[in-house]
């Protein structure tokens, strides 16, 4: 078997001793992850990680649930990705350390998964117009269009998630409707007035040094420089960004179960440094 396989890497990292490392982007099944909450902490103590951040859609549903299970050792951050835009474009904003039982935040995050539940059954009552239907799929608090795939692929309507979206759920499918979104800068603010700190979830190619350097002006806090689809170059011009702005730099797998290897938990992290540069950030804005 050759020594880079995906099974001997996977077996590595699941025999691997404790390390610094963290990861800050996951998602489990109250929002449009695959592992329970249970299962990703079990998945994330066995990888070897000091910290992981479960970043469910627009809900802590997930991080609620699997406090029980984090041993004590291990530090599970209270965390969310917020669906955002900005200039018209969809934007997601991760909060990191954010005090969970903030009014504010609690209501946006209802008000989000509400829309959520309303856009879901309108995709439902699309592909029914269309003579599609479909099942009822098991999902938490935050539905999304994985959830639709699924359901597809168990009614034997497709073959394999990405079928469903390519033949119905992309951004221009005949059944996607946008989802309910919050400006950016509402965003970013609800986070911190949380006690949190905003990081921009996996900025794209048009995210460059102006745009950072906006959105710092408006109050974020970090960029995730770390993401599994980034080339190398890409990450070491965000960090270098980062540094130039004062900005914390995030990062993670962005996690959404087992049956995504090359996104599996802990193959992107960051270290205690970059953790402690994210607990700064988040004391500086409490000054």
């Amino acid at each position: 078997m050759p020594a880079r396989s995906p099974f001997t890497m996977l077996c590595r990292a699941a025999f691997a001793p404790r390390s610094d490392r963290a990861d800050l982007h996951a998602h489990t099944t109250a929002s449009d992850g695959r592992y329970t909450p249970k299962q990703i902490i079990d998945v994330a103590v066995r990888t070897g990680l000091a910290a992981l951040a479960i970043t469910d859609h627009d809900t802590m549903a997930g991080w609620h649930a699997a406090r029980e299970f984090a041993p004590d050792n291990f530090e599970l951050i209270p965390a969310v990705e917020l669906s955002c835009e900005s200039g018209g474009r969809e934007v997601h904003l991760l909060g990191y350390y954010v005090d969970p039982a903030d009014s504010d935040l609690e209501a946006a995050m209802a008000r989000l998964c509400a829309g959520r539940l309303e856009r879901y059954g309108e995709m439902v009552a699309r592909l029914g117009r269309m003579g599609v239907s479909v099942g009822e799929e098991a999902m938490g608090p935050a539905p999304g269009r994985r959830h639709l795939a699924a359901a597809l692929v168990a009614a034997g309507r497709v073959g394999t998630v990405r079928e469903a979206f390519h033949r119905y759920l992309d951004d221009h499918g005949p059944v996607n409707v946008p989802k309910q979104r919050l400006a950016v800068d509402e965003g970013i603010q609800l986070v911190r007035a949380a006690g949190g700190v905003a990081s921009l979830a996996h900025p794209g190619p048009k995210v460059d040094r102006p745009v950072l350097a906006e959105l710092a002006a408006r109050g974020l806090g970090a960029v995730e420089a770390e993401y599994p689809t980034f080339a190398r170059s890409r990450t070491i011009q965000l960090r270098a960004w980062a540094k130039e702005l004062g900005l914390a730099v995030t990062g993670g797998s962005d996690c959404h179960g087992p049956d995504e290897f090359r996104r599996r938990i802990g193959c992107r992290t960051v270290d205690t440094a970059d953790l402690n540069r994210l607990r700064d950030q988040r004391e500086c804005a409490r000054c």
